[in-house]
């Protein structure tokens, strides 16, 4: 799961657009999305324009948070990975590395077992750069967001 307190570095984020933008193209996907497992959008890739992504990303959190209570009921770790069936739109959902949420809408243009396949070795690629981003935040000090801020700065501010 991506940490609240994580920062997400401008390579690591290009990374993972790319990994998304390419399982669009190599799943013959409509879209993609990379989700945190509280539901914040972290990329996407392919025909989003028309879909309300920030519902779809905080429904399909919720989503994996009900099923992982399902699981326990059933005495399993979790079900990392969902599959749904609709008249024209599918969508292939794994969970990455315990940390994020990868989603997959595809139709017609597609089928399943190229998505599966497709997913298993973008998972891997996605796994990969979160543990280089986590292993940057470990070697990182951790400054305060108020560091620079000055007495005179928080003057200024209430000034008019």
């Amino acid at each position: 799961m991506v940490n609240p307190e994580m920062v997400m570095f401008e390579e690591e984020l290009l990374q993972i657009q790319a990994i998304c933008e390419r399982l669009v193209r190599d799943a013959n996907a409509a879209a993609v999305f990379i989700v945190d497992k509280n539901g914040q959008l972290i990329a996407e890739a392919g025909e989003t324009e028309n879909l309300d992504t920030t519902s779809l990303a905080t429904l399909t959190a919720g989503n994996m948070a009900a099923t992982g209570g399902i699981a326990k009921l059933l005495k399993e770790n979790d079900f990392a990975t969902q599959f749904h069936e609709g008249q024209r739109r599918h969508m292939h959902i794994q969970v990455v590395g315990q940390r994020v949420i990868l989603v997959v809408v595809f139709d017609e243009r597609s089928s399943l077992g190229l998505v599966r396949l497709r997913v298993r070795r973008a998972s891997q690629e996605i796994d990969s750069v979160f543990e280089v981003m986590l292993s940057k935040v470990a070697e990182a000090p951790m400054a305060s967001p108020f560091a620079e801020i000055t007495d005179e700065d928080i003057d200024n501010l209430f000034n008019d």
